[in-house]
């Protein structure tokens, strides 16, 4: 019995420590639109880090207020074997394409159906696999989107 309960207390202890691992990586189901949007500014500071990194941009709204965005990326890795480290530095224009946080927030998902440009030259720095891609279908059959307009097939940045 002492042995039973003794393994019964262990898997309950390994379940435990096991299920933080589960909540790790999160989905982002509900936190954005599923439209993507457009957006051009200055580039702040670019945040290398893991899970995913942070592009910081100042961009100018119809007023001509600046307001500060961010803007979640795929991993570090990925970002500095596509050249992040010496493309996209402070000062830098960028255009960027991917879905925005519904609350309205200032904050943009650039891990699927996105990709970022260099505004001066035109350079793709990121483009997701599945850029211009629809939105998927919601259930009822109807997409709450509109379809990005089909983009020239080009390799994906690497990591994504």
């Amino acid at each position: 019995m002492k042995k039973n309960s003794f393994f019964v207390g262990c898997m309950a202890v390994a379940s435990l420590a096991l299920s933080g691992s589960v909540w790790a990586h999160h989905g982002d189901a509900g936190r954005y639109i599923e439209e993507v949007v457009t957006i051009t500014g200055a580039v702040v500071e670019t945040q290398l880090i893991n899970p995913h990194a942070i592009l910081v941009l100042d961009v100018a709204d119809a007023t001509g207020k600046t307001v500060r965005w961010q803007a979640e990326m795929g991993g570090a890795q990925g970002l500095i074997r596509g050249g992040w480290a010496t493309d996209v530095k402070p000062g830098t224009k960028v255009s960027l394409t991917g879905r925005r946080l519904k609350s309205g927030a200032p904050y943009m998902n650039l891990t699927e159906r996105a990709r970022v440009i260099l505004a001066d030259s035109g350079n793709e720095v990121l483009r997701n696999a599945n850029f211009g891609q629809p939105a998927p279908t919601a259930p009822g059959g109807t997409s709450g989107s509109a379809a990005a307009p089909a983009a020239p097939a080009k390799p994906a940045a690497p990591g994504y």
